[in-house]
């Protein structure tokens, strides 16, 4: 099914200022501009995307590319990793080939991305815009109207549908050149820099570590899951506490049928999730994730006493007796940096 109206240009929406003038600078040469808003476990903020059309008068989209991501992630990112887990020429690849896919539902003419040459240290230096766009297979397709003036001209602006003159030559990590035709344009609503990619923090980076090294076959939902309240890992075994009503409540939209899910009995208490990415577990091991779990309501400890722990699996619902405990068998533990660097290696073919 083909969208009935048709643009001259899809543009890259990360909700940076960047991509934002991107998309300014097309429209304000009378092109029909589609923003595309990319979302995964890791980056992108749909529900915002109601708040930008209405800030800032853009055409917006969301695609979602959860799956496909984990998956490159998962095979290898072909360009490696920055200094976290974070695989940015992969990252615009990947953009760029799904934007490629959809122009035909657009009826679009050309890509146009907020890229400016130098400004981000991994996928904004010059040669690897050059590997983003050879990659792509898109040099007849896609423009850079921030720095195109330093780039060489593309056939949008050779044919004329774009005025190249009309286009900016900005480079490096300053902004004093965007905020200036920001003010241009009238946008008084400065986005905040950076793209927001929970990849480049080191405490979202030790959460996904454990997912991938331990959890073949995860989706988008488990990555989703591991953004939410306390992560707790027991080698493949995987504990997702909450931290409060609304880390529970997000906890309980993430169970999925094979879920464990804790809940104390006669004591106010988190809601958790034990996820069972290798298999069933053991008595043994429900029972010491109870005791773990039941630890976190102060008021189950201070009773000194064993309690109950509901555990729920499908349509069973059972009660184990515990002692709460934060010191049990299976040794429960956040996942460090220092753990997760060799799984990021290992994923890394450049380490290979």
């Amino acid at each position: 099914m083909t969208n009935k109206t048709t643009y001259d240009a899809l543009v890259l929406y990360s909700a940076g200022l960047d991509s934002l003038l991107a998309a300014r600078v097309l429209e304000a040469q009378g092109l029909r501009v589609k923003c595309l808003h990319f979302v995964s476990p890791f980056f992108g903020h749909p529900g915002r995307v109601k708040g930008w059309r209405a800030t800032y008068g853009l055409d917006i989209d969301i695609v979602n590319i959860g799956d496909a991501y984990i998956d490159m992630m998962r095979k290898g990112p072909r360009y490696g990793f920055g200094k976290l887990f974070n695989p940015c020429v992969d990252c615009k690849i990947i953009m760029i080939e799904h934007a490629r896919a959809l122009m035909p539902r657009y009826g679009a003419t050309f890509i146009a991305t907020g890229e400016v040459v130098g400004q981000r240290p991994m996928s904004q230096r010059r040669d690897a815009m050059n590997s983003i766009r050879n990659e792509t297979t898109s040099e007849d397709i896609l423009l850079r109207p921030l720095c195109a003036l330093i780039l060489d001209p593309t056939p949008m602006e050779l044919s004329g549908l774009v005025d190249r003159e009309r286009l900016y030559g900005f480079s490096g990590r300053g902004r004093n050149e965007q905020l200036r035709l920001a003010a241009e344009f009238g946008i008084t609503d400065i986005p905040t820099p950076g793209g927001g990619c929970k990849l480049t923090e080191s405490a979202s980076a030790c959460r996904y570590a454990p997912v991938f090294q331990h959890h073949p076959t995860a989706t988008a939902q488990d990555f989703h899951l591991a953004n939410v309240g306390r992560q707790y890992w027991s080698g493949a075994h995987w504990l997702s506490i909450g931290r409060d009503q609304r880390s529970n409540e997000m906890i309980e939209r993430n169970i999925t049928p094979g879920d464990l899910v804790f809940s104390l009995r006669d004591f106010p208490g988190p809601l958790a999730l034990g996820r069972q990415v290798a298999g069933d577990w053991s008595d043994d091991a429900v029972a010491d994730a109870a005791a773990f779990v039941a630890s976190f309501s102060p008021k189950a400890r201070k009773a000194e006493t064993d309690i109950a722990v509901a555990v729920r699996h499908g349509e069973t619902t059972r009660d184990v007796v515990v002692r709460p405990s934060r010191e049990t068998a299976l040794g429960w533990k956040e996942t460090s940096w220092d753990d997760a660097v060799p799984v990021r290696n290992a994923m890394d073919p450049h380490n290979h």
